[in-house]
């Protein structure tokens, strides 16, 4: 397999129709919303999910997700999995030292869990030690530097949040009559944008591969479209963009910053890609300023969307060193 030795950066925008694309446990599990610009914000941690997920149901171990381990119903804590990485022989297991043992979880993650090579993690460890006839408890942690970051996701354009109230199918006891209440809070629309870094330098650590990157783009695009659950239900890819650069250490930075939403109506009334326009004259600026820095750019666009480059339609297929890869991945 081939290792990663050259930066990539991502933009990657999507968006949700009457639904709530990333719900604040601590507050009624409503949208994030920032009071000031009334932009939607979502989480890197979602985005990381949606992902995971998408990996995970096409056959890949992922070391992040919800495991139970007991007829009771308990879920592993952090310690608890990684322990599901040592030797399954006891014998050999009895054998080895705290160093040893942490060696082992380690190399074992990084072979088997693309998550990880991915996206690092901060492993708490609890290895068993046997001394004589006592066993002792070493604590001891791994930490990987995740190669693939994202910033928080935010909203290119205001939203409006919406309270919907319902009822419910059973009643809230027996002995009752009436039905139970449920209550919601939507967006109508929200365009969302993502951007990301692939770091060459902590791929080395996590043993990051070019397939494995390949997936991870499989899994952005067909991952939000696949979220098929009732709170997510609505969410359809838009674009998806990877600047290639063709030497180490060098990137553009913040390119969801580099597109601008162009429209004729309100923020707030917007709730389609045809009524609106992705700007992106600042964005093909900098990837023309930085030409001899770029390898390539891959891209992804759903047919609906539009882009406009110094007051005119483009199309990006017609632009420079611009490769469409979506029949390859779609």
């Amino acid at each position: 397999m081939s290792k990663i030795e050259k930066r990539s950066e991502i933009l990657f925008l999507y968006d949700i129709e009457n639904a709530n694309p990333n719900g604040d446990p601590n507050d009624e599990n409503k949208p994030r919303i920032d009071e000031e610009t009334g932009k939607n914000i979502i989480t890197d941690v979602r985005l990381k999910r949606t992902i995971r997920d998408y990996l995970m149901e096409k056959g890949h171990d992922i070391f992040v997700r919800e495991k139970i381990y007991n007829k009771e119903g308990h879920i592993q804590d952090a310690k608890l999995r990684a322990s599901d990485y040592l030797p399954e022989d006891k014998e050999k297991l009895s054998s080895m030292t705290a160093e040893q043992q942490k060696k082992y979880i380690s190399d074992t993650v990084l072979n088997e869990c693309i998550d990880i090579r991915l996206f690092g993690a901060t492993i708490p460890l609890d290895l068993k030690v046997e001394k004589g006839e006592k066993k002792t408890t070493v604590t001891s942690s791994i930490t990987y530097t995740g190669p693939v970051q994202f910033k928080m996701g935010k909203s290119l354009h205001s939203v409006k949040m919406m309270h919907i109230k319902g009822t419910g199918a059973f009643a809230s006891k027996q002995g009752v009559t009436q039905k139970t209440f449920r209550e919601e809070y939507i967006l109508p629309y929200s365009l969302i944008g993502f951007c990301g870094v692939i770091n060459e330098n902590a791929a080395k650590h996590t043993l990051l591969q070019i397939d494995d990157v390949k997936l991870l783009k499989e899994a952005i695009w067909k991952g939000t479209k696949g979220l098929i659950s009732r709170s997510k239900y609505g969410q359809m890819p838009r674009l998806l963009l990877v600047i290639n650069y063709n030497q180490p250490n060098f990137f553009i930075g913040d390119i969801d910053n580099l597109i601008s939403l162009v429209t004729e109506k309100r923020d707030e009334q917007i709730r389609k890609p045809e009524e609106y326009s992705i700007d992106i004259t600042m964005l093909m600026e900098k990837i023309k300023n930085c030409d001899d820095k770029i390898e390539s750019v891959e891209y992804i666009t759903d047919s609906r969307m539009k882009f406009i480059c110094n007051g005119d339609a483009i199309k990006l297929e017609g632009v420079d060193k611009f490769t469409d890869y979506s029949a390859e991945v779609l």
